[in-house]
Order: structure tokens, then C-alpha cells, then sequence
């Protein structure tokens, strides 16, 4: 098996609250002024990347993931279990939820559910979200949504560049105007809107609310999930843990000079988002730059950063593997 990075090329995704940052911070062609997400390492129906060079070029992530298990160490999962995107808020995103596993796949003919993080990469001064909820019961919750009170509902907090936010599935939440953010999370593209500002979208008409499942999947009372990143200090660089918890890890790696790290996972997910430099492996050496996106398949087992570069990385944890397992199981019952 080849030692060498999986480099994907970019998908976009138009919204209509989207802007062109991911063409003036990143320099990727977008289709339109109103280009929302780029869609960086998915494999989902919905918007699968391509292996941009090499032995695989040309191959869908999902079609590596099904054809060569080997690449990601045989990891015990029917799909690829994670999504990175990049999203561009030009504008407010509607306030929205998203399901767990065991409801999505209920109600959403066997979707994982959602949950995700952020890392914010710019925003404007004063920049806020909406995260969170102030109701202590579901008919509280109800009767504000339906009064239509939502200062007194939602929960807003400031952000800042290089603040990280854990958004379990559950957490009433939305990004607002001025805001680049970089996701990791499970590989879903499930979301229940709850409000969205009586904007028209197509054809003239209000985009479609999902109260009734909103308010089923919705946490209450909010539950804080308080993050405490932890910082390495190397030769060469910062190695920062933002997150170990059930679906993935998220980390940065800060490149100063040289970085040497170790993978002790199935794979690694990276996304540069400042800088240039060299990915070394045995295989070779491998430019890096700013807006590149790559999987470290299993057969690296050690690596080194060279330049003066950040990447965010991610590796999907043994959660996933219960889910599916645990899924496999029940469609062997149902077929007895």
C-alpha cells in the first residue's frame, strides 16, 4: 500500500446565506456570490469529493472507502463517518438542530445523526452565534418558539478567530453573519430548522420549518459542553488538543519549522487553512499549502511537517464503530 497522502479536491454547495470568502480567503474557484459550503472530505451521496491526483485520481472518497478498506485500516464502518467542510456565513443561518443517531436513522431512512464542532477562522468584530437556549422545559421551549420570542429563547455568545465549539447533536444553534468557520462532523446532512427569519428561498417561497422534529431531538434545558484546549509545545511546533469524545478528535498542528508526529489511528483527516510547506513521508515529499485538504491513510505511520503552516486534523473514534455494529445487528433481527 502506497505511503502518500490522499489530496481531495474541493466540492461547493450554493446557500442562500453564503458569500464568496472561500474564493478571496482560499482562492477556490466558487460557482456563485452565494457559495455557503465547501464540502472538503466527504464521501456523502450528497456532495462526494474526488481524489484530486496521484494513483487515485479521479476516484470518489465513497468509492476508495468501499473498493481499498485497507487505506483507513479496515475501519469497522459501512460508510465513511465523517465530513469536513468549510462554511461561509454571508449571512445568518437559520436556527437549527440536529438529530442523534438512533432518531435519524428512525426517521431519516437510516442517516447518521449530527454532531459536529467548529473552529472559527475569521469573523467580524463583535462576531456572535447563536448557541444554546434559555427554556427549563419542553413547553416552555414551545411557547416561545410560537410567540415567536426568540430573544428571550436563544442563547448568543461572542467569538473570536481560534475559538473551537463542541455542538453536540441535541444543541439549538446557528452561525451568524460574518462568520468562516471550519466543521468537523459526523458524515450527515441531516438539519431541522426551527427559525429562519421569514426568508424566501426558492420560487419565492418560505424555506420549510421542521418544528414537530425540532422540538423531539432538542436538549432541554441546554446543556453547556465546556471545551479546554490543550496545548504542546515542540521543537517545531504546537500540537493542540481541542477534543477526544465519542465520534472524533480534533486537533491543530502549528508548523513553525519541522514538525515530526506519529498517526496511532486507522487515518487522519488535514486541512491546511494558513500557510504553505512539505508533508514528508517515505514515499516522498508532498506540497502543502493553504486550502489543500488530505487523508493520511493507515500505511503512515510517521510523518513530518515542514514550513510555516496550521492544519486541523481529525481521526473518527471507536463510537462509530458501536453505532454500526449495533445497526448491523438489528438489520440481521428484522430479517429473521
Amino acid at each position: 500500500m502506497k505511503k502518500a497522502p490522499i489530496f481531495l479536491a474541493p466540492l461547493f454547495q450554493e446557500r442562500i446565506w453564503g458569500g464568496t470568502e472561500l474564493e478571496s480567503q482560499y482562492g477556490y474557484r466558487i460557482p456563485s456570490a452565494q457559495t455557503g459550503e465547501c464540502w472538503a472530505i466527504s464521501a456523502h451521496p450528497n456532495g462526494p469529493n474526488t481524489v484530486r491526483e496521484g494513483y487515485y485520481a479521479g476516484k470518489t472518497l465513497g468509492e476508495l472507502w468501499d473498493e481499498h478498506p485497507e487505506i483507513f485500516g479496515h475501519f469497522n464502518s459501512p460508510c465513511f463517518p465523517l465530513l469536513t467542510k468549510i462554511l461561509d456565513a454571508n449571512d445568518d443561518l437559520s436556527i437549527q438542530v440536529h438529530p442523534g443517531d438512533e432518531y435519524a436513522q428512525e426517521f431519516e431512512n437510516g442517516e447518521l445523526g449530527k454532531t459536529e464542532c467548529w473552529y472559527i477562522l475569521d469573523c467580524k468584530e463583535d462576531a456572535t452565534m447563536i448557541f444554546g437556549h434559555r427554556a427549563q422545559s419542553k413547553e416552555e421551549f414551545m411557547q416561545l418558539v410560537n410567540e415567536g420570542h426568540w430573544n428571550d429563547l436563544l442563547q448568543r455568545v461572542k467569538i473570536k478567530p481560534g475559538d473551537f465549539f463542541y455542538v453536540p447533536s441535541g444543541t439549538l444553534h446557528a452561525l451568524c453573519e460574518g462568520t468562516l468557520v471550519l466543521e468537523t462532523q459526523q458524515s450527515s446532512d441531516t438539519t431541522y430548522r426551527v427559525y429562519d427569519y421569514n426568508r424566501l428561498g426558492q420560487e419565492g417561497k418560505l424555506r420549510e420549518l421542521h418544528l414537530e422534529k425540532a422540538i423531539d431531538v432538542t436538549t432541554i434545558p441546554h446543556t453547556e459542553s465546556h471545551i479546554e484546549p490543550i496545548s504542546i509545545q515542540e521543537k517545531g511546533g504546537t500540537i493542540t488538543t481541542f477534543l477526544e469524545e465519542d465520534y472524533f478528535s480534533v486537533y491543530k498542528w502549528d508548523i513553525q519549522s519541522s514538525l515530526e508526529l506519529v498517526q496511532t489511528q486507522h487515518f487522519t483527516l488535514g486541512s491546511v487553512i494558513e500557510g504553505n510547506g512539505m508533508l514528508l513521508t517515505e514515499e516522498g515529499e508532498f506540497p502543502l499549502q493553504k486550502g489543500d485538504h488530505f487523508i493520511l491513510p493507515s500505511s503512515i505511520e510517521a510523518f513530518t511537517l515542514t514550513g510555516q503552516l496550521e492544519v486541523i486534523a481529525s481521526h473518527p473514534n471507536e463510537k462509530v464503530k458501536r453505532i454500526y455494529e449495533a445497526a448491523n445487528v438489528a438489520g440481521a433481527m428484522a430479517k429473521i
